[in-house]
């Protein structure tokens, strides 16, 4: 296969989970309402967990992610983490103080807090994502470099279009 037929597959397959919504699409809708680049930030956040992560599934951490007890365990806490968001926003709607300009904390630390917190993210690495790395692999490190990026620009294009897309419906429909 030629590097270039790989990475549009890769392309491809890394819009299927990176466009899947979730905590990081609610997250930078959200946020968008106030800052147009809310979604860079917070593709920004989630890289500095996303390519660390990467490189290490290279070096043979995805294969202490794909045993049963150390999914179980990452899915069981990261679930109940959010669900406690999950709860933490319903009590935040019925006492009427749900305002993103109350909210502590910044979009490049949602990024990170969503990303580590996510079991669905570090499944998708344990299982698709480190097929992708090691096929990209074959092409040598800059197949592997060129990957990585090219992933990451997916997420950040993304997110950035979100909260562009959500600034903007805010600014056409006004406050609510």
């Amino acid at each position: 296969m030629l590097l270039s037929a790989f990475l549009i597959e890769a392309i491809l397959i890394s819009l299927s989970g990176v466009m899947a919504p979730g905590p990081i699409t609610a997250v930078t809708v959200s946020k968008g309402t106030k800052s147009p680049h809310a979604g860079a930030i917070i593709a920004l956040g989630h890289g500095i967990v996303e390519i660390p992560l990467m490189i290490l599934i290279l070096y043979g951490f995805g294969e202490i992610l794909k045993i049963p007890y150390i999914k179980a365990i990452i899915g069981l806490l990261g679930g109940l983490f959010l669900l406690k968001m999950g709860l933490d926003l319903l009590q935040g709607i019925k006492q009427a103080k749900i305002n993103s300009s109350n909210d502590p904390h910044s979009p490049l630390m949602a990024g990170i807090i969503l990303s580590l917190a996510n079991p669905y993210f570090l499944i998708w690495w344990a299982t698709i994502g480190s097929i992708l790395i090691f096929r990209s692999i074959t092409f040598g490190l800059l197949g592997f470099v060129i990957f990585m990026v090219l992933h990451w620009f997916c997420d950040f294009f993304w997110c950035y279009f979100l909260s562009a897309l959500s600034f903007n419906g805010g600014q056409f429909f006004g406050k609510r």
